[in-house]
């Protein structure tokens, strides 16, 4: 009995640390699953070594999608965003109160549009400001059943470089250029007044004055999409994540699965 407790008070506590708001006791939370797993196996075998195994099955486990479905797949080298109705709001979790902020904060919308990749359909909200220098969206992704939304805010330095600050929920999937920054901030985090606000810092923080970013062209938002994806898929190449299929798509490599299978981990752990 006193095992039996052991692990339920474990996996208890490992809920609710997971369910904080501070990154370190979610990351917490991930370490106190491992423990309560590696509890159960151990009073149930009295061995050691099933209580390590009960632990590496954790983090093995993204490798049955990574050899299934990931390896499968095939994407296109060029993607082209076409304009699209934006689904219900129902299925836009935060969009409608996400636009109005934009509003608010004096972005003029510019279009909704969206594309596919191999299942998931990806919609986006522009959106531009001329005095901030900086482009803003509102993204929805779905796939099957599943759906989620982020917003993103975006500048360009007069050096071409891509200043990003976003609330996506998860890991890359393929390694950005080295002339794109990020700036996650929580998941948690839907309020875009505060983004805005964390895009500026951001932007401070890395000694880049207002007057030295570009300025927006709203007529070619979509098309300067599309120019960072192919130079993301390009990047990508060059350095062995993907690799061509000969008519004219792409598919991770071996390094690549390995590379996704960090990014799977590190969204484990992180969960925003």
């Amino acid at each position: 009995m006193r095992e039996t407790l052991i692990v339920i008070g474990l996996v208890v506590l490992a809920v609710a640390l997971r369910t904080a708001y501070t990154p370190f006791l979610r990351k917490l939370g991930a370490f106190t699953f491992l423990a309560a797993t590696f509890c159960l196996l151990y009073f149930l075998t009295y061995s050691i070594v099933a209580g390590l195994c009960g632990i590496a099955l954790w983090l093995f486990l993204p490798w049955v999608e990574l050899l299934t479905r990931i390896r499968q797949m095939r994407l296109p080298l060029e993607n082209h965003l076409s304009q699209l109705p934006i689904p219900n709001p129902a299925f836009f979790p935060n969009a409608t109160e996400a636009a109005t902020a934009m509003n608010e904060a004096g972005f003029e919308h510019v279009s909704d549009c969206g594309w596919e990749w191999d299942g998931m359909h990806q919609y986006f909200r522009l959106f531009w400001h001329p005095e901030e220098r900086a482009v803003a969206a509102v993204c929805l992704c779905e796939q099957s059943d599943v759906a989620f939304a982020f917003i993103s805010i975006t500048s360009v330095d007069s050096s071409g470089i891509t200043w990003r600050t976003t609330n996506f929920p998860f890991a890359t999937t393929l390694r950005c250029p080295p002339d794109v920054r990020w700036n996650h901030v929580p998941c948690r985090r839907n309020c875009f007044h505060q983004i805005l606000r964390d895009h500026r810092e951001y932007l401070s923080r890395a000694h880049v004055p207002e007057d030295h970013l570009q300025m927006p062209d709203p007529d070619e938002i979509e098309a300067s999409i599309e120019r960072e994806i192919r130079k993301q898929i390009d990047h990508n190449l060059a350095i062995g994540i993907i690799r061509l299929t000969g008519n004219t798509h792409f598919r991770y490599s071996k390094r690549g699965l390995f590379f996704l299978w960090g990014q799977y981990i590190k969204d484990m752990v992180r969960l925003c």
